[in-house]
C-alpha cells in the first residue's frame, strides 16, 4: 500500500487517514515469521507548521511454532509507531526520518521495517511452556512423561 503525502507537504493543517493492509505478497517475503493476513495499518498523517508526522498502529496475527514444545499457536500483536516524513534528507540518514520518494510513502515497506524489530526473537505458546522432555521427547505441557529426565 502506497500513500501520497503531497497534499500534506503543500497544505499545513491537512490530515490524511491511514487505513489499509500490508499486501499478502510482501507478507510472504518475510523470512522467519508467518503472518496471517490481514496485517492492518491504521493511523493518521498530518501537517503542522510544515512538519509532516505519521502515527500509526500495526495489528498483526502470527502463526508460529513454539520454541520449547514445537506446538503451533496463533498470537496477535499490536504496535504503535511514529515518524516524521520528509521529501529529502540534507545530511546523513540516521533513520530518524522517512523519505517520501516522489511524495509517496510505501506503507508495506515501512510497516514491515517497523514491525519486525518489535517481534520477539523466541516465540513461546505460553510464558510458562514446559517444553519437551530432553530424554523421551514428550510434551511436558500435556503430562509428565515419567522418565528420569535428570538421570544419565
Amino acid at each position: 500500500m502506497v500513500i501520497d503525502v503531497r497534499r500534506l507537504f503543500e497544505n499545513p493543517g491537512e490530515k490524511l487517514d491511514i487505513d489499509g493492509e500490508i499486501s499478502r505478497g510482501r507478507l510472504k517475503e518475510i523470512v522467519g515469521y508467518e503472518f496471517l493476513p490481514p496485517v492492518e495499518v491504521k493511523g493518521i498523517a498530518e501537517s503542522r507548521a510544515g512538519i509532516v508526522t505519521m502515527r500509526y498502529t500495526v495489528n498483526a496475527r502470527l502463526n508460529a511454532e513454539c520454541g520449547r514444545c514445537l506446538g503451533r499457536f496463533i498470537r496477535d500483536f499490536s504496535f504503535e509507531f511514529e515518524h516524521i516524513i520528509v521529501r529529502e534528507l540534507y545530511g546523513e540518514d540516521t533513520g530518524d526520518y522517512v523519505v517520501a520518494v516522489g511524495d509517496k510513502v510505501d506503507l508495506d515497506e515501512l510497516g514491515i521495517s517497523d514491525l519486525l524489530p518489535e517481534m520477539p526473537s523466541k516465540l513461546l505458546c505460553k510464558e510458562d511452556c514446559k517444553g519437551l522432555c530432553p530424554k523421551c521427547g514428550a510434551d511436558l505441557n500435556e503430562s509428565d512423561c515419567g522418565c528420569e529426565r535428570h538421570g544419565s
